[in-house]
């Protein structure tokens, strides 16, 4: 099953950091999304382009995620030769981020 499945994401960059924030549709999915999308999974899911720490700040009465990369975006807006030099694209990559079936306990309701 695709992350995209259970939330929905929005992007954001400050410099050279990425700001991705994982948002769930259902309250009862964020706990489970809070134990599976780790700064490692995260950093591992984007590992071409997360050259820096992955930090994860929950907001549970949001039921989101925000996860903030660092040396995420080739420099930077002015500096980067990367077509989405502002990360944008990044909130849809997330998305596809794959969770094992077997893991996630919620019903299709």
């Amino acid at each position: 099953m695709k992350l995209r499945n259970l939330a929905h994401s929005r992007a954001g960059d400050k410099g050279d950091i990425s700001n991705i924030s994982v948002i769930a549709y259902r309250e009862k999915d964020y706990a489970f999304l809070e134990s599976y999308l780790t700064p490692e999974r995260v950093k591992q899911h984007f590992a071409e382009i997360a050259g820096g720490e992955v930090v994860r700040y929950a907001l549970p009465k949001l039921g989101a995620l925000n996860f903030v990369m660092q040396r995420a975006l080739g420099g930077g807006v002015t500096r980067s030769l990367a077509l989405d030099a502002h990360g944008k694209c990044l909130s849809s990559a997330i998305m596809n981020l794959e969770i094992p079936d077997e893991l996630c306990k919620t019903s299709p309701d």
